[in-house]
């Protein structure tokens, strides 16, 4: 009797240690790291650096490998976690499930679940500094081409949100205070798509969402408050592109202008659903700007629905 309750209890330990393994492409280290550390049959502890690893397919499950991910390594796109988009507006902060501040930034090459946990960079380099012009070593995250980030609240002791090397999936992420640019995309493909679903921000003295790159930026469902721009299509960048931007229920709050586009490079705003409390105004959802070359500031050309890179109707603007 007493060998097979020793038998049963070791077998609903090992049964437990593999329900608890982390899965493919799931955290399973770094500084100050408290969960599971074995990864999923078929899959290695890949350390990123010093304060994240993650599951990688590889031989070896449960094993830490001492590779590390370059901050300037070429692109590597791995199947993304299934998150479920949001489908509706949320207009207040989401509670966080814990913090963590990062000494440097967090690159993602896959993808990345913070489970609604609070990340900033406080006590490092890279803490607010305004509108001084800061970059991507100074982001809290950078995404690699093709990864995605969910279920994240970004901090307010940041200079740079996210950096998004190439297209880019952005699920439910928060900024509780702005500070240079909440998200900055640099996809350079004509027919590149970064989907900023979810989420919201707050408190951006100039812009929410910096589009550097080429290609279409997507954002849906989003709750803007206290801004300059929700979007801006770089009207001064050292290479202009052909910029697109698609918005789909998203709600302003005690803003300026919604987006912010370069008409005369063929940049176009598609806005449909959106909402206001008449800060930013219905005709000053959509302005056109006239790009120019880098060292210079873009003019803006005008606002609104006569202008046919905003495509929208300013009488079709409601309220929230």
């Amino acid at each position: 009797m007493f060998s097979l309750k020793v038998s049963v209890v070791l077998s609903l330990a090992a049964s437990a240690s593999v329900l608890a393994a982390v899965p493919l492409y799931g955290q399973c280290g770094g500084s100050n790291w408290s969960g599971e550390t074995s990864c999923v049959s078929g899959a290695s502890c890949v350390s990123q650096n010093e304060w994240y690893s993650q599951c990688l397919p590889g031989s070896g499950g449960g094993a830490t490998s001492s590779t590390r991910v370059s901050t300037t390594a070429p692109a590597t796109t791995q199947p993304p976690t299934t998150v479920q988009p949001p489908s509706g507006i949320t207009t207040t902060l989401p509670a966080s499930a814990g913090y963590t501040a990062l000494p440097t930034a967090r690159v993602i090459p896959s993808s990345f679940d913070g489970g609604m946990v609070r990340f900033d960079r406080a006590g490092s380099s890279g803490e607010c500094q305004g509108q001084d012009e800061t970059g991507e070593e100074d982001a809290v995250f950078i995404l690699e081409s093709g990864a995605s980030i969910s279920n994240v609240i970004i901090g307010k002791d940041q200079a740079e949100g996210i950096h998004c090397r190439g297209p880019c999936t952005i699920t439910n992420v928060w900024w509780e205070d702005v500070c240079e640019d909440a998200a900055t995309i640099k996809q350079t493909g004509a027919n590149d798509v970064t989907t900023i679903n979810g989420g919201g921000a707050f408190h951006a003295s100039d812009k929410i969402f910096q589009h550097n790159g080429a290609g279409t930026v997507k954002i849906n469902n989003f709750f803007a408050s206290d801004f300059g721009k929700l979007y801006r299509g770089c009207g001064n960048c050292a290479t202009s592109h052909e910029r697109h931007v698609e918005v789909n229920n998203v709600c302003f709050k005690d803003g300026k202008e919604g987006v912010g586009i370069n008409a005369n490079w063929g940049d176009t705003a598609i806005l449909s659903n959106v909402k206001t409390n008449n800060k930013p105004s219905a005709k000053n959802a959509c302005c056109a700007y006239k790009g120019v070359s880098k060292g210079s500031e873009p003019s803006k050309i005008g606002c609104g629905d006569s202008q046919a890179a905003c495509q929208f109707s300013e009488s079709a603007v409601g309220t929230c």
